[in-house]
């Protein structure tokens, strides 16, 4: 069987012929190349990890968990994953790899480094005080949802123990010439065989005047989420700027801190990026259900206030009073290390599917790393992503080819999945929608294939919709009936 890339967006396809759409992204056959991938095992082995099909998640063990810990999926939820590839005949064991980053792709990076080449010197470099720690949970912890203890994601002395050099509070200022060394903000330098780049982003906060007020906030590490939770208190005023996954899931948890939440959204309705309209406006109605005040369309012209913030100003005059605000729009890559040192970067690093940056000595992965023109700035890839890296850091050659994208949202007490292509591009697609209540789903189709889901409120069949997606299930039979959303839900359970 041969296979095959889109050069769109990096995903590779198995079969004698390419597909005449790219699930990821859209783009017809004529943008797939041929490629050689290395054989399969001979035969399969037994199960050590478990992916989890709606968020992506990757547990590590010979059962899955009864809950995914990340997206709340059940142990149904998951299928079996190879964790990362086996020790790598004839590694390097001298090489000596750095990663700098310690988040999922990182962590992920150090365990697949370690696994690939067992005598590999392995340095972890994180910018953060904390242990390596669930960034997706931060939202949760903001809504007693979870304790600070359950963050981490391995123990203290899990590093020592697999031979992983962990440096917090540890910050590289420069990446020398090839043969030279890292530099560290103390002035001190490390050399490197291999460099793993897997710096993340940053919350993107826009030129608002009084963005630097006492008061105003962004969500992206441990030390925000504290800030946060000392900041607010029951009663207090709170507007969360920004509609999307964080912002909706920051005024969830600032709510049940007791606090009144009002949430700015500059489009027509929430989560433009992951839901069509009527999925934004159906949860929308949810939101303001349960008590959050949303105001879409709004657009923010500053933020005001003597030293500290009082005031939300919106672009229609309107002024909003606040004692805390949460800027939530989005964020950046953390590029500024990879254009000094003259990788090649637009968004985000530019990689190849060997995780490789225009250096081959340096590769980068998760959100920091833009393949084929896609950043995708979401856990399981980021994870995915940092698998690959420390794997082929260590003397691999595994590939990546592209992800489906998926969303999952965790403190509203509505569940809601968004998988691959949610909106069609033209005429050639076929929807199948329907809308109950809070709930709706809705099954995009192209071509006899299940291409993108909606699940809002019931997200019970979000692992088979995505498992149908990867795999390519054809649907033919079902489309050539007049089916309706109970007949695709009976195909996908």
């Amino acid at each position: 069987m041969k296979s095959w890339r889109c050069i769109v967006c990096g995903y590779v396809h198995h079969g004698d012929q390419p597909p005449d759409l790219c699930p990821v992204c859209g783009a017809p056959s004529s943008d797939f190349e041929e490629v050689i991938e290395p054989p399969a095992p001979a035969a399969a082995e037994p199960a050590t990890a478990w992916r989890c099909l709606v968020c992506g998640y990757v547990h590590a063990g010979s059962e899955p968990p009864p809950e995914c810990p990340l997206c709340g999926a059940p142990a149904s939820s998951f299928e079996a994953a190879q964790e990362s590839p086996p020790e790598i005949p004839g590694a390097a064991g001298s090489r000596r790899i750095v990663i700098l980053g310690a988040g999922i792709a990182g962590v992920s990076a150090a365990e697949a480094a370690r696994k690939a080449s067992p005598d590999s010197h392995l340095v972890l470099l994180s910018r953060e005080n904390e242990l390596p720690y669930y960034r997706l949970n931060l939202t949760r912890f903001l809504a007693r949802d979870v304790e600070e203890s359950a963050l981490p994601l391995h123990p203290a002395g899990w590093y020592e123990e697999n031979g992983i050099e962990l440096l917090t509070g540890a910050e590289a200022v420069s990446i020398g010439a090839p043969g030279q060394d890292l530099e560290l903000a103390d002035g001190k330098r490390m050399a490197f065989d291999r460099l793993i780049i897997a710096s993340g982003a940053h919350a993107f906060v826009p030129p608002l005047p009084g963005s630097g007020l006492e008061g105003v906030f962004t969500l992206r590490t441990l030390e925000d989420a504290r800030g946060l939770v000392q900041a607010v208190q029951p009663g207090l005023r709170c507007v969360c700027i920004g509609g999307g996954i964080l912002g909706l899931e920051t005024a969830g948890a600032l709510a049940q801190r007791g606090a009144g939440v009002t949430l700015l959204e500059s489009h027509i309705s929430l989560m433009p990026r992951q839901l069509n309209r009527q999925a934004g406006e159906l949860l929308g109605r949810y939101v303001e259900g349960i008590g959050i005040r949303l105001r879409t369309q709004a657009r923010t012209k500053e933020l005001a206030g003597p030293g500290r913030v009082q005031q939300v100003v919106l672009e229609d005059g309107a002024r909003l009073d606040a004692d805390v605000v949460v800027i939530a729009t989005g964020v950046r890559s953390n590029t500024h290390l990879a254009r000094g040192a003259g990788l090649d970067v637009h968004q985000g690093i530019l990689i190849n599917s060997h995780l490789q940056t225009s250096r081959p000595d340096i590769l980068a992965a998760g959100d920091v790393a833009e393949h084929q023109g896609v950043l995708y700035g979401a856990w399981h890839a980021a994870q995915y992503q940092g698998s690959m890296a420390g794997t082929n850091a260590a003397g691999g050659h595994v590939e990546f080819g592209g992800l489906p994208r998926s969303h999952t949202l965790k403190v509203l007490g509505l569940g809601m999945t968004s998988i691959g292509q949610f909106e069609p591009a033209d005429g050639s697609y076929r929807i199948i929608e329907q809308a109950q209540g809070e709930g709706y789903q809705r099954f995009v189709f192209r071509d006899a294939l299940l291409v993108g889901a909606v699940l809002l409120g019931d997200t019970r069949l979000a692992a088979a919709a995505s498992h149908a997606i990867e795999k390519r299930r054809d649907f033919s039979a079902l489309l050539s009936t007049q089916a309706d959303v109970r007949a695709v839900a009976e195909q996908l359970a």
